[in-house]
């Protein structure tokens, strides 16, 4: 059977990416191929292996090569910062990138994951932020823009964690700077918390350790974890999280809505949200999700 007019790649059709190190679990490509066919665009999104060293000269050639845009992923989203034309509103109030447009303009990054974490959260673990109590592991991009959002968001109390303590003191600072009233601090809590939140990347590796020291905290203490790996489905982190009895989410809902944003900055039309949700829950869970 010949292929649909639709189906055909050629010389009009807008290319979009996404960038990472590693990024073959990426799912994104997935979901966007699924929105772009819905609505009949002529557009196309892969996935590309960019080592962090080479990733302005990437970018650099993603807008020579007349892209439409590109998403960043792991270790990506603070480098890009600097390796942008225009800071969005949203990258700079949330100190990360993880969208770029390109036009006339030039490479304009932005911040779709803090509303999109957010809007997961709310989703998939019915967690009300206001007042809660959090404890959320990294302090790379995804963990940054998480604690300035949850700060935004007024979380009651806010914990946070990292290997190097460092990153995590930088970031609990910049929050006191924008959030006076913010109640921020570096290390495992003594109290119950209501959320525990996974921002680093440990987890996406079979051999991977916990992101968690459960000699500090107990997961018995949370009464929800959010991990925001999505593939494996269920990281070890949310496996140990079930069987404390804990209420449990993995990262597709955040995903799904920061890649929907970004379709809409692409294209100037709004997402198709239940074709790239279906696309999701097929391509990570190999059909509907149970």
């Amino acid at each position: 059977m010949p292929p649909s007019e639709n189906n055909v790649i050629n010389a009009a059709t807008r290319l979009c990416a996404v960038f990472g190190s590693p990024v073959r679990h990426s799912a994104s490509p997935a979901m966007q191929n699924a929105a772009f066919a819905a609505l009949a665009l002529n557009w196309r999104y892969v996935a590309c292996e960019v080592d962090p060293k080479n990733l302005r000269e990437a970018i650099a050639g993603a807008k020579a090569m007349n892209f439409a845009g590109i998403n960043l992923t792991v270790p990506h989203k603070l480098l890009a910062v600097d390796m942008v034309d225009v800071l969005d509103a949203s990258a700079k109030k949330w100190g990360a990138v993880n969208t770029i447009l390109f036009s006339e303009q030039g490479a304009t990054g932005f911040n779709t994951d803090a509303d999109a974490i957010v809007t997961s959260l709310r989703e998939d673990l019915k967690v009300e932020l206001r007042g809660a109590r959090v404890l959320l592991l990294g302090a790379g991009g995804a963990g940054r823009t998480a604690a300035l959002k949850l700060a935004a968001e007024n979380v009651a109390e806010l914990f946070l964690v990292n290997r190097t303590p460092s990153k995590a003191e930088e970031i609990a600072g910049e929050i006191k700077r924008q959030f006076p009233g913010a109640n921020v601090a570096v290390g495992y809590p003594r109290e119950d918390m209501d959320l525990v939140l996974n921002a680093t990347s440990l987890g996406l590796k079979p051999a991977d350790p916990s992101p968690l020291d459960e000699n500090l905290f107990s997961l018995k203490r949370a009464r929800a974890v959010y991990d925001m790996i999505y593939r494996p489905a269920e990281t070890a982190l949310l496996a140990a999280a079930k069987q404390a009895g804990c209420r449990t989410a993995n990262g597709l809902g955040m995903l799904l809505h920061q890649g929907a944003k970004a379709f809409e900055i692409w294209t100037g039309q709004a997402a198709p949200l239940d074709v790239m949700r279906r696309a999701l829950v097929e391509n990570i869970y190999g059909g509907p999700k149970s």
